[in-house]
């Protein structure tokens, strides 16, 4: 994302539901080239973290949604993107930066097509998402968090 090294917290806005910094307990951030094996390593990332920080039982829907904004973002916000995951003490948040400034849209798909339900299963997955725009760099961030 160039020279943006803005922690997720910082740029993920009010209406994300804050972590406070006296409560962060870890955060692990991983670029990713514009490749389609770039989603298998954001999932590998995410497992190693998660192992880490003692959360694998979280691992299934956190990689699931992982994987989705991952591929959304490379599929619509190349060629820059990057996953960073931050625990705190009662949240774990996934936040996927960009470079397109294009909002990401919750859609009802055609029921025989084979995509367009990625944000959805974000939505089920999740306790919550949003997305905002980083001014400071033209891209967005997409977010989604998880209690623990």
């Amino acid at each position: 994302m160039g020279n943006d090294t803005t922690p997720v917290l910082d740029v993920l806005g009010p209406s994300f539901p804050a972590l406070g910094t006296r409560s962060v307990a870890g955060s692990g951030t991983l670029a990713l080239p514009d490749r389609p094996e770039s989603v298998r390593s954001a999932r590998d990332f995410t497992r190693s973290t998660l192992g880490f920080w003692r959360l694998g039982e979280q691992y299934d829907a956190v990689s699931l949604v992982v994987s989705e904004l991952v591929t959304n973002a490379l599929r619509y916000g190349r060629p820059a993107v990057e996953l960073e995951l931050t625990r705190g003490s009662h949240r774990l948040v996934c936040a996927v930066r960009d470079a397109s400034p294009r909002a990401p849209r919750l859609g009802e798909p055609d029921e025989n097509a084979e995509s367009g339900r990625g944000l959805q299963l974000v939505e089920c997955f999740s306790d919550g998402w949003g997305w905002r725009h980083r001014t400071e760099s033209g891209g967005k961030v997409v977010w989604a968090v998880f209690r623990i």
